[in-house]
This record gives structure tokens, C-alpha cells and sequence, in this order.
């Protein structure tokens, strides 16, 4: 308990550091949102008004203390474009982003782990080379491109899948399912390259082990042997996982682009377009705390794989 509490309280100096990075690069980047809100045919006096009005003639560092000072209000702010408050505009769009997160993850453990393992114990074979060529060639495409790909192979020219478009958990599990395979898909082709790759190298690492020999010599299957591999390679394979995540927000981006789904994603580019800044800032914070929390959750599971590791 100690230590998680230590760890909890360390995340606040991180999430801290962040936030003073995050709000620099949003105000110090070029463009002005209040020429961008007023008409084309706003007067500069109307231009200057509408930059006190959004508190952008304020100091840096006053602008600053505002916002904190709202966060520590739970208060996300509004937005500058649409006038609402930030956290009615994240509302709707969480469902969309976490069900491709959570389907992109699952995809990912049930295709990698088996892949590495496979590769592991048949290494320099034609199924290790084979394996290894898939994880090059799906870490190396651009996402954008695969994605596109998908979209006219299995939507345009066999019209087996929706092009574009989400459709929402209440309206039914199949066709909330069709709407996510492409973008799942597209997503953990690079977290399974990924994962693959360190699987097959920790799996291979543990092989050699002696008490893997001592398990062969005692008559154990092929079945129970890699179990007990798996379960000793657990440990970097987990961080491995953990880092991943980095990745796997920011390819959410990307593909709810490319697949017109309305979530988090869809919503930054827009944001970054328009110079929206309360959107863009609390869209970051809560990237970097969901890793930041994420990571914690990864430390704490080192002990199941591992009896010897005591907090």
C-alpha cells in the first residue's frame, strides 16, 4: 500500500510538467484563435475585443493560473469555437474512442502473444521467418496507408464491411461490431508487430534457460513447457504493452480519421485546425494521465507474474 500511494504521488510532479508543456505549445504556436472565431470582415478594434473577451490579452502566466486554478474546479473549460463546455463535447466521443482502444488491445494479446511464442519455439524456421516478415512490413506501412487499403479492398471492392462511420453500443452489438473490424484492424496491426517482435525474443531468451531443460527432461509437453516460458517472459512483455500505449493513442487519431469515426481523435484535428485551446489541452492532459495511470496499473501486475517481486 505504501508504495502504491509513493507511486501515486510521484504522478503528480509528472502530471505537473506536462501541463506546463502542454500549455506552452498550444499558446506559443502560431495563429491567433480570436482572427480565427471573428468574421473576415472584422475590424481589427473587433478583433481586439474579442481577444479580451476570451482572456487571450492576458499575461502568459495569468492565462496560466486561470486554467489551473479551473482544473483543480474540475472545470475542463469551453470551448472557443462552439461555446460549450469541453466536457459535453467528450462526452459523446469517449464510446467510439475507448471501444476501438479496448478491441485494438484485445486483437493485439490474442494475435502477438501466440505469434511470438510461435515464432520463439520454432526459431529459423520458415514459420519464424514468416512471422518476423509480418512484423517488419506491419510496423513499416504508415497507418494511413493500410487503413486506406482496408477501406477499398473489403468495403469498396467485396462490400463486406462499412466503409466509414461509428455506430453506437445501443443500437445493437452486430453492426456496432462491423463498424469497428477495419479500424481495430488497422490499429493493432502495428501494437502486433510490436508485441510480436518482444515476445519472440523474451520467449526465445527463457528457452535456453536450465530449468526449461530440467522441465524437457522430466517428460513435460510441448504445451506445458511453453506455459512455463510464457509465464517468465511475462514481465517484459508487459512493459513492452505498456509502452505501446503511447502508440495506440496516438494511431487513434489517425484512424478515426480515416474512417470518419466521431471520436477523441476526429475531435483534436478539428480543435488543432480552429487553434480551439481549452479542447486541445484537456484532450492532452487526459492522454497523458490515462498513461500515466496505465503504467502505475502495469508496475503493480509485476508481482503476479512474479512471486519474488514484493512492493
Amino acid at each position: 500500500m505504501g508504495y502504491v500511494l509513493r507511486r501515486l504521488l510521484a504522478t503528480i510532479p509528472v502530471m505537473a510538467v506536462v501541463g506546463i508543456i502542454v500549455f506552452l505549445l498550444i499558446h506559443l504556436s502560431p495563429g491567433d484563435p480570436a482572427s480565427l472565431i471573428a468574421d473576415e470582415l472584422a475590424t481589427p478594434d473587433e478583433i481586439a475585443k474579442l481577444r479580451v473577451a476570451l482572456g487571450l490579452d492576458q499575461p502568459l502566466w495569468r492565462q496560466f493560473v486561470i486554467w489551473v486554478s479551473h482544473l483543480a474546479r474540475g472545470d475542463l473549460g469551453t470551448s472557443l469555437f462552439t461555446n460549450v463546455p469541453v466536457t459535453q463535447l467528450l462526452a459523446p466521443r469517449i464510446e467510439p474512442t475507448l471501444s476501438i482502444a479496448l478491441l485494438t488491445i484485445l486483437l493485439t494479446m490474442l494475435t502477438a502473444v501466440p505469434l511470438g511464442t510461435l515464432a520463439a519455439y520454432r526459431a529459423g524456421s520458415w514459420i519464424d521467418r514468416l512471422v518476423m516478415l509480418f512484423s517488419v512490413l506491419a510496423f513499416s506501412v504508415p497507418v494511413f496507408l493500410v487503413g486506406y487499403l482496408l477501406v477499398y479492398t473489403f468495403s469498396v471492392q467485396l462490400g463486406w464491411l462499412p466503409v466509414q462511420g461509428y455506430q453506437r453500443l445501443k443500437d445493437g452489438v452486430g453492426p456496432w461490431l462491423l463498424h469497428l473490424i477495419l479500424p481495430c484492424v488497422n490499429l493493432a496491426l502495428v501494437y502486433i508487430a510490436l508485441v510480436t517482435r518482444m515476445t519472440r525474443a523474451t520467449v526465445m531468451e527463457v528457452l535456453q534457460e536450465d530449468f526449461i531443460r530440467t522441465a524437457r527432461a522430466k517428460g513435460l509437453g510441448v504445451m506445458p513447457v511453453l506455459g512455463h516460458a510464457l509465464r517468465n517472459a511475462a514481465i517484459p512483455i508487459v512493459t513492452t504493452i505498456g509502452v505501446g500505449i503511447a502508440l495506440l493513442i496516438g494511431g487513434v487519431v489517425v484512424t478515426e480519421s480515416v474512417f470518419a469515426i466521431p471520436g477523441i481523435g476526429r475531435l483534436v484535428v478539428e480543435s488543432v485546425q480552429q487553434h480551439d485551446y481549452p479542447v486541445i489541452q484537456s484532450v492532452l492532459l487526459l492522454s497523458a494521465a490515462t498513461y500515466v495511470l496505465i503504467n502505475l496499473l502495469i508496475d503493480l501486475s509485476y508481482s503476479l507474474f512474479d512471486p519474488r517481486i514484493r512492493y
